[in-house]
């Protein structure tokens, strides 16, 4: 009966595993551990035949998402203007439908406007928004992506 032989672990190739499972380890400093942004909050508004209006109106700085609801019987742009912001546009949204805009937003006023391709009846009145300091950072929440 032939057996073969087990040969033990030497004690040179043991200690060039452990070299190697320490040297894997790395430093604290390899990851930083930045706080993460503000949660994104939602933003809602209507168009109506007079005037635009968002909900809520003043917030702190961070990402927004901003959802425009249509109600009036005419196509309209929309477009948010202010701060850093040049006009972030989107539209025409067509009666009935929504369209939403997603900024991170530094402190400031801004404006939410509605305009149509062809000459309005009457002005459609701005929404204005105050945006604040920086919201709080997410980092404590948990189950974020």
């Amino acid at each position: 009966m032939s057996a073969t032989p087990k040969t033990p672990c030497g004690a040179g190739a043991c200690l060039a595993a452990l070299v190697l499972v320490v040297l894997g380890c790395g430093s604290d400093d390899d990851f930083a551990n930045d706080p993460r942004p503000p949660l994104p909050i939602e933003l809602t508004g209507v168009i109506q035949s007079g005037k635009l209006t968002v909900s809520p109106t003043k917030f702190g700085a961070g990402p927004v998402l901003i959802t425009i609801s249509n109600q009036t019987d005419d196509p309209h742009t929309v477009t948010l203007s202010g701060g850093a912001i040049k006009g972030a546009r989107v539209g025409p949204v067509e009666p009935a439908n929504t369209a939403s805009i997603q900024r991170t937003l530094e402190p400031g006023d801004y404006e939410v406007s509605a305009g149509g391709e062809a000459a309005v009846e009457r002005e459609i009145k701005p929404a204005t928004l105050a945006v604040g300091a920086e919201r709080e950072s997410s980092s404590g929440d948990l189950s974020l992506p």
